[in-house]
């Protein structure tokens, strides 16, 4: 948790405690930008972009709430700002030009490691990607996805859906899940 005099501090432009709660925070904030990136350098483009914008808005924070959660919208917003202003919705994935990896015998649920799955995600196409990140893993609805993405509604659901299929062929591919059984298993951790 936070000490509440670092926030104040930010709020009052102390280069020290911006530089305390850059360190304190940018990893966490970093993997956020790195699943609505297509590279390191986008990334790390977010990632800057949005600590801009929380040390400009951080005397908005009303210490209601979670101080973390608020960043993290932050992040979010601007990572979708980015792929709004740098992107179009319109990606393809060739899934025969994925390759391999060694299968292992484990079971399904040690396999589905979030390193893998975050690669797997990270071989997607960014429309199908940024909605399965912003409704399975941030939690938004279609709705609000619809509105943060200027798409319609039932684009938005459609792209879901897609992208839950095309994540299945991937893992699948990839020996992350068997081809027929227990693949409920894992579309369970998309499905709210």
């Amino acid at each position: 948790m936070i000490d509440l005099s670092i926030i104040r501090d930010c709020a009052n432009n102390s280069a020290a405690a911006q530089r305390e709660l850059y360190n304190r925070y940018s990893g966490l904030m970093f993997g956020i930008c790195v699943r609505y990136s297509s590279c390191k350098d986008e990334a790390e483009d977010m990632l800057q972009e949005s600590f801009i914008r929380i040390f400009k808005g951080i005397e908005t924070f009303e210490f209601k709430g979670n101080f973390e959660g608020w960043m993290k919208r932050i992040v979010v917003n601007t990572c979708i700002n980015f792929i709004k202003k740098n992107k179009k919705f319109t990606d393809h994935i060739n899934l025969d030009t994925i390759t391999h990896l060694e299968y292992k015998e484990e079971s399904v649920a040690s396999k589905l490691l979030g390193k893998q799955v975050m690669e797997c995600l990270l071989m997607m196409p960014l429309s199908f990607r940024t909605v399965i990140n912003l409704y399975a893993i941030e939690g938004y609805s279609h709705k609000e996805i619809a509105e943060m993405l200027d798409i319609e509604e039932t684009n938005c659901r459609s792209q879901y859906i897609r992208g839950k299929h095309i994540l299945e062929r991937i893992l699948m591919q990839k020996k992350l899940i068997p081809e027929k059984q227990e693949r409920l298993e894992w579309l369970a951790l998309l499905n709210r």
